[in-house]
């Protein structure tokens, strides 16, 4: 306690757990002036400025001390001095640590999350594929479809294997139920980049987002999807065949949307927060689904688009 405030605060307290000792009695233990302790600091009306302007520069500038800060602040017309930016600098506590961790730089990539950010809803969807087994062994291949923008799983559908036409299928009913997005993010997996995929989504006027190869933060939302789709579900849970993992999966599904809150979101469930946002569908739908459609289809398998609402 060498400092007035941290006697200050010293004596406040003593007054809260022990309201029989008066505040002269208290100041004295602690040695501390009764004009001190009574003291109210004065705040400029700039110290506001300052205090946004000084988390800016930590923010951009974590290494830099409060010394180079109070440089900065200078150089940019603020009239303050050092002992000033010190005090502020403690308030807000501040610090150089020790020891920092290296970082990865986004790179050269203009489709991943940072460069391209979802701006509205369906303006982004990620999608990517999850593996695990049954209590036999047998293996079990995840579909699994989210909103960048509200979060929202829109598909989590399991197979004991999935094609580029069976990814159609489960893209195509979707769209028919929510309307087309304007991009699609993923990584390059022969499911995503097949011919087939490739003419569909330009024939749908949907936009690809291929990432580099091995940079799975740049499609961080569904690597995030994923993570929290293992350890609350996968981890937890055996699944004693495909139709287990089916049950499953759609009650996980509901679970996350309607009932998780999600920090990113404020808390709020995912269907919360995209619930005032909902609008009418654009952009085009194929119809019928693909899995309908290719018993009258030519061998291309190439559905008909149309547009909503004719």
């Amino acid at each position: 306690m060498t400092s007035p405030t941290r006697r200050r605060e010293a004596v406040a307290q003593v007054g809260r757990e022990k309201p029989e000792v008066s505040e002269r009695r208290a100041c004295e233990t602690v040695g501390q002036s009764r004009s001190t302790q009574r003291y109210e600091r004065k705040v400029k009306g700039d110290e506001a400025m300052i205090v946004k302007r000084m988390h800016e520069l930590v923010r951009r500038h974590p290494r830099y001390g409060y010394r180079r800060v109070h440089a900065m602040l200078r150089r940019e017309g603020f009239k303050i001095n050092r002992k000033r930016v010190y005090r502020l600098w403690k308030q807000e506590g501040f610090k150089v640590p020790r020891k920092q961790r290296k970082k990865r730089r986004l790179g050269i990539s203009d489709n991943g999350i940072v460069r391209h950010r979802a701006e509205s809803i369906n303006d982004v969807w990620c999608w990517d594929f999850v593996y695990d087994r049954d209590e036999r062994g047998r293996s079990l291949k995840w579909l699994v479809i989210e909103d960048e923008f509200t979060r929202e799983g829109l598909a989590l559908e399991v197979d004991r294997s999935m094609k580029t036409t069976d990814v159609l299928d489960v893209l195509a009913e979707l769209m028919l139920i929510r309307g087309a997005p304007r991009h699609i993010r993923s990584d390059n997996g022969p499911e995503f980049i097949a011919k087939a995929m490739q003419d569909y989504l330009k024939r749908a006027e949907i936009d690809t987002l291929y990432i580099k190869p091995g940079a799975p933060w740049q499609n961080a939302f569904a690597e995030s999807f994923n993570s929290r789709f293992r350890d609350e579900l996968l981890d937890a849970e055996m699944f004693a065949d495909l139709r287990e993992a089916k049950a499953l999966s759609a009650w996980w599904k509901n679970e996350y949307n309607h009932r998780r809150p999600h920090s990113s979101l404020g808390y709020q469930t995912p269907a919360e927060f995209a619930a005032p946002l909902r609008q009418a569908p654009v952009g085009a739908a194929p119809l019928p689904p693909l899995a309908s459609a290719a018993q009258n289809t030519a061998p291309n398998h190439e559905p008909t688009l149309i547009a909503p609402g004719t």
